[in-house]
């Protein structure tokens, strides 16, 4: 439980330092960037087979390529809604697509608090939603929507190649080895140059290092607890970064009214009810 908490933390620190920076859709360039070379530094102390198996390697690829779209549907989302609504919306949408195929492919178990979990879940998100966004607000849910769909796909992804034997050390690294490529070529067609990007990339070097590390960290301790247990559940304990989220986005000076914030109980609420133990 302290694994997943801690990376909980972490993953919505990193996510609230990247809200602040002037372009968080170029910004998490660096932040991979400086997370793939932690990721190098974990793996230096690899021992036996990273991938024993091509089924490891293709889940750990198929990860990559599903983290670089939760990364740039991220930026997107942060740049355009508020960390807490952006934030909700993208965890709890995860877990309401985690669920059911942890059931059906991977076996989980199904129960009635389960049930009750994922429709509360829902319920919070629609509530805050009730008055829908306009504008950019509006995009920023949609992209959060966007980012949850790669959320629950990379779980399970990892998931998957933990469970053909990958090595946690090489499973993240190569996973945001992949991502990071695809991350830069897909921000690169929005700049007018490389120099303008590369600009905008080192701008607030102190921030894109600190964001690296707090990302490597939440990762990092999510594949150890992967390791040891069902997804759905991890994902959802792991949401409790949403209250995290909340508060640093309060913070930062960020104002929910009461209908969001009773939302996000919901959603949280519901989190707790889907990751309860099992019998």
């Amino acid at each position: 439980m302290m694994l997943v908490l801690s990376s909980a933390f972490f993953h919505a620190s990193w996510n609230a330092l990247l809200k602040r920076h002037e372009d968080p859709e170029s910004a998490v360039v660096g932040v991979i960037t400086v997370t793939v070379a932690c990721g190098g530094l974990w793996a230096l102390g690899l021992r036996g087979a990273a991938f024993p198996t091509s089924e490891a390697l293709f889940w750990s690829l198929m990860a990559g390529v599903l983290e670089s779209g939760y990364l740039v549907t991220l930026a997107k989302a942060l740049s355009r809604a508020p960390l807490g609504l952006a934030y909700t919306v993208s965890r709890g949408g995860a877990v309401l697509l985690v669920w059911p195929v942890s059931v059906l492919w991977l076996d989980e178990q199904l129960t009635l608090a389960a049930m009750a979990g994922a429709a509360l879940v829902a319920v919070g998100m629609a509530g805050m939603n009730l008055v829908l966004p306009r504008g950019r607000e509006k995009e920023g849910v949609l992209w959060a929507l966007a980012s949850a769909a790669c959320i629950a796909g990379y779980n399970l992804s990892y998931k998957r190649a933990l469970g053909e034997g990958a090595q946690p050390p090489a499973l993240f690294t190569l996973s945001l080895g992949v991502a990071l490529p695809l991350l830069i070529l897909m921000r690169r067609r929005e700049e007018t140059d490389w120099g303008a990007l590369l600009r905008k990339i080192r701008t607030r070097p102190l921030l894109l290092v600190t964001a690296g590390v707090l990302c490597t960290l939440s990762f990092s301790l999510l594949l150890l607890a992967l390791s040891n247990s069902g997804t759905g559940a991890v994902l959802t304990l792991r949401n409790t970064s949403i209250v995290f989220a909340l508060v640093l986005g309060a913070l930062q000076n960020e104002r929910m009214d009461r209908r969001r914030i009773a939302g996000a109980g919901l959603v949280m609420l519901g989190a707790v009810l889907l990751g309860w133990p099992r019998p």
